[in-house]
Parts: structure tokens; sequence; C-alpha cells
């Protein structure tokens, strides 16, 4: 059964949601972290319920009522989520009341809300919705993982209409920690020029995107979502690039667009280099994590972009790696990884 994506939505540190312009406006930060910018909640959530939610919950029922709006659906078949994460300001303000308090008359709500599942729960509550709804934290697959559940569930009849999304808060405090790990570069830099560095370390990322998931073909349907497939520490990345391709019955030449993981760390770009000077050569090749920075579940960043690619038939100019002739791609591939580990790879087309 053919998979659609019907509509998109996101929110991210670009001026990504409801916005009429795609990609054109974009914002430049210098720093090691970009920052979501937030909508006017107020047009999707009661003034009196956004004060008790935290960055991520708001962020994920933005995007998941304007993805739905612009479809036209009122009720969706089903919630899914991924996430990594999950809620980390509540969690961590929970942790932080459990010290201070030394265990004693600690108000629940924070806890209640630091759950993993907290944002699909919600969306579902606001909606009055009683469908199927799940969440997944699978690290750096999280994203991914909760696509494979819905389209599972349209090839099986299911449901129809299935909201997937991915979302990730960054606070202060797992910010510090991830810094000191390694993850983040350790000096400022501004995310236009962040492939120009030859350092360790990326920039944060943070955001929320959703897809509406569906079997029926309309006129309406940015994209198709032909294929997916996820890799744990693959002996070889390039055979699974073409074993998955072939699995599709296409070939790397097939390919108008690929659009890479890249975040400016020379450890974690070495994999897509290697593959610049082998399969990837001479192909039209597209980054993006320059424009929502680095966080487990960006791929939904990716595939928000990728659909709105195909639906316009345009790329976007801040996108590109290299100078190409514009084309209007019908065949997009999307690879990226996580830390090394994680790695996956999904394949859009045109309708």
């Amino acid at each position: 059964m053919k998979v659609y994506i019907r509509s998109s939505a996101c929110v991210s540190p670009q001026n990504t949601f409801n916005s009429d312009s795609f990609l054109t406006d974009i914002v430049e930060s210098t720093g090691t972290r970009l920052k979501a910018i937030e909508p006017d909640y107020k047009e999707f959530i009661d003034p009196k319920q956004i004060r008790r939610m935290s960055h991520v919950i708001k962020m994920g029922i933005a995007a998941a009522k304007s993805c739905l709006t612009q479809a036209n659906v009122e009720m969706p078949g089903a919630i899914i989520t991924g996430t990594a994460f999950g809620c980390m300001a509540d969690t961590i303000t929970f942790l932080t009341r459990i010290v201070e308090q030394e265990e004693e008359m600690l108000p629940p709500t924070a806890f209640i809300q630091s759950t993993h599942n907290t944002v699909a729960a919600q969306i579902a509550l606001m909606l009055e919705c009683h469908n199927y709804n799940s969440t997944f934290v699978h690290k750096g697959i999280s994203f991914e993982s909760a696509l494979f559940d819905a389209m599972m569930l349209l090839n099986e009849h299911e449901a129809d209409n299935i909201l997937v999304g991915g979302v990730e808060e960054m606070v202060d405090t797992s910010f510090t920690v991830l810094t000191r790990l390694g993850l983040y570069k350790r000096w400022p830099v501004s995310n236009l020029s962040l492939y120009d560095t030859s350092t360790n370390g990326t920039v944060g990322g943070e955001g929320a995107a959703f897809v509406l998931l569906t079997g029926e073909e309309s006129v309406e349907n940015l994209a198709q979502l032909t294929g997916l497939k996820t890799l744990y520490k693959p002996k070889s990345i390039e055979e699974g690039i073409i074993d998955f391709l072939k699995s599709h019955e296409l070939g790397i030449d097939d390919i108008d667009l690929i659009i890479t993981g890249k975040n400016g760390d020379t450890r974690n770009d070495e994999v897509y280099t290697e593959l610049g000077t082998s399969i990837f050569k001479n192909k039209a090749l597209a980054n993006y994590k320059h424009l929502c920075g680095e966080y487990p579940t960006s791929s939904s960043f990716a595939l928000w972009m990728t659909s709105n690619i195909i639906k316009d038939g345009v790329i976007p100019e801040i996108l590109k790696e290299g100078d190409f002739d514009s084309i209007s791609p019908k065949n997009v591939l999307i690879y990226n990884h996580y830390q090394g580990k994680y790695h996956s790879l999904m394949l859009v087309s045109a309708v």
C-alpha cells in the first residue's frame, strides 16, 4: 500500500511555522545552541492551560494542530510521536524539587508531565481523540520508529489520517551535560558557516515537526513516503543504501537529490565525506542541520523540509552543498545518523 504525506507543520529555530515563504527568510545565530522560534500559542491552546505546559508540549500541540488544519482533518485516526529526551524541563523540575524539599511534600504536576508520552497525550486530550496513541523512545531513531508504526497501521487498514511527529526540547541543564560529553562545540559559531569549521562538536537544536500520513491518493498530497529503513552500527552503510534502493527497484542514478545529516562535527561528518567520494559522487547534495541544530529527532525536520521541496519543486539555496543546476526532484533520499550508531534512510517521492 502506498503511503502519502497529506500535510506537514514544523516549529523550529527558523521561520517555518505557518510561513508563506519556504526557507527564504533564514535566521542566523551565533553560538552553540539554536532555540526554536515560538508561535503565538493562544491560537491553538486555551490561555489558562498554556501557563501549565512546558516548552516541548506547546511546540508539539501547535505543530500537530497546524498539520491537521492544513489537511482539513478534525480527528486523526491515530497519534504517534517519537522523542528521545521527552519533557526535559518537567523532569529537571521534579528532580530539583526532590533535592530541595528533601523528598517531602512534592507537587505531582511536574512528575505527571515529565513522561515521554505527555506530548501525544496532551494532543489527544485537546482533540478529544480516543484513537490509537503511542510514543516511541528509541534514541536516535525515535521518529523513524513512529513512522514505521504508522506505515504498518496504514498497510493493515487499522487507521487512516495518522498524525506522526518528532519532538525535542533543549534546556540549560541538558545542554550543559551534553556539552561536557563533547556533543556540542566549545566555541561560538554561526550556524550559516557551520560546515566551514573543522572541529569536533556541533550546535544543539530543538523543535517539533508533524506529518499527516494517509493511504488515499489526492492532488492535495505533498509527497509519497516510498520507503524507510533503520540500521544500527552497520558494517557498510554504502551497501545498506544500495540494498535499500534496490528493494524499491531503484538505483542511485534514480535519486535526484540526497539530503544528509551533516552537522559540522568532523567525527559525525566523516561517513558523509566518504560517501561523497563514492556512491554520492556527482549527485545533488543538500544539508539541513545548520538550520535546526542537532537533536535525536531532527529527521522529522528533514522530512517536513523534503515534502515541501517535492511539492514546490524547488530546492532552497540555503540547503545546497556546492553548486548544481536547479532541479525539480522526483525522488529524494534522506540519510541521517545520530552519534554514529543510529542510521536511517527515508525515500520520498513525488505523487
